[in-house]
C-alpha cells in the first residue's frame, strides 16, 4: 500500500470500526454494506467508504464488506495483530482498575508488570502480577523488553518519570497524569486526560440545555 498521511480523525474513527465489526462477528453477520454499517456507527456511508479508501477499500460493489476479512484488516492496520507488551506505573487506583481490566489480553497487550513508589503497596497482588517499586524498574526494563508504559501518576511525578522511561527503551506512553509530556519525536505520547473530557461532555450538555 502506498504511504500516505492519514488524518489523525480517520484514525481515531478506527477503533470504533473495528469495535462495531467484532459486534458484528459476534452476531454472526457474514457481509454488512457501508450503508447498514453507517446506521448502526451514525457514520454516513460516504465517511466510511473514504476512511477505507485510505488503506485501499476492502468492499465490493454490489456486495459490500466481508465482517471478517474487515475487521482483521483494520485490526492489522492498527497494530493489532502482534503483542504489544506493557507496564504500568501508578498502583492507585486508577493503575490497578486498568490492571484488572480484561480487555487488554483480548486485544494484544500484554501487562508485564505494575509499579509503584508506595513501599506500603510492596508485592501485593494485581492480577497474576505483583506491585513492584520503582526503583526496580530500569533493571526490570533491562531483562524484558517493554514497548508501552501507562502512567497513572500525580503531575508532579510525572515528567520525571517519562524522562526515566524514555532513558530505558520505552517507545510510548499512555499518560493519565493530568500534564503533557514532553519527550523527543519518536516517542509516541497518548494523552488521557479525563477531566478535559468532562469538560467537554459539560459544554455539550449545556449547549443543548441554554438557560
Amino acid at each position: 500500500m502506498e504511504s500516505r498521511e492519514i488524518s489523525r480523525a480517520v484514525i481515531k474513527r478506527l477503533p470504533r470500526y473495528y469495535r462495531y465489526l467484532g459486534d458484528l462477528l459476534d452476531e454472526k453477520v457474514d457481509r454488512i454494506s457501508s450503508n447498514e454499517l453507517s446506521q448502526k456507527m451514525h457514520v454516513t456511508a460516504s465517511q466510511i467508504r473514504q476512511d477505507l479508501n485510505n488503506f485501499g477499500g476492502f468492499g465490493q460493489q454490489g456486495y459490500g464488506y466481508n465482517v471478517a476479512f474487515l475487521h482483521k484488516e483494520i485490526g492489522k492496520i492498527l497494530g493489532l495483530d502482534v503483542v504489544h507488551s506493557m507496564i504500568i506505573i501508578g498502583a492507585g487506583n486508577l493503575g490497578q482498575a486498568l490492571a484488572n481490566y480484561g480487555g487488554f489480553d483480548r486485544k494484544g497487550f500484554r501487562l508485564e508488570g505494575i509499579f509503584d513508589v508506595n513501599p506500603d503497596l510492596k508485592g501485593k497482588p494485581v492480577q497474576d502480577l505483583k506491585i513492584q517499586m520503582v526503583n526496580s524498574l530500569p533493571a526490570f526494563l533491562k531483562k524484558n523488553p517493554v514497548e508501552i508504559a501507562i502512567l497513572t501518576l500525580p503531575r508532579g511525578s510525572a515528567q520525571e518519570m517519562a524522562d526515566i522511561l524514555v532513558q530505558n527503551g520505552i517507545r510510548a506512553i499512555w499518560n493519565f497524569a493530568h500534564v503533557d509530556l514532553d519527550t523527543p519525536e519518536n516517542v509516541i505520547v497518548e494523552n488521557v486526560h479525563l477531566s478535559e473530557s468532562l469538560m467537554t461532555l459539560s459544554y455539550n450538555l449545556s449547549s443543548r440545555n441554554p438557560d
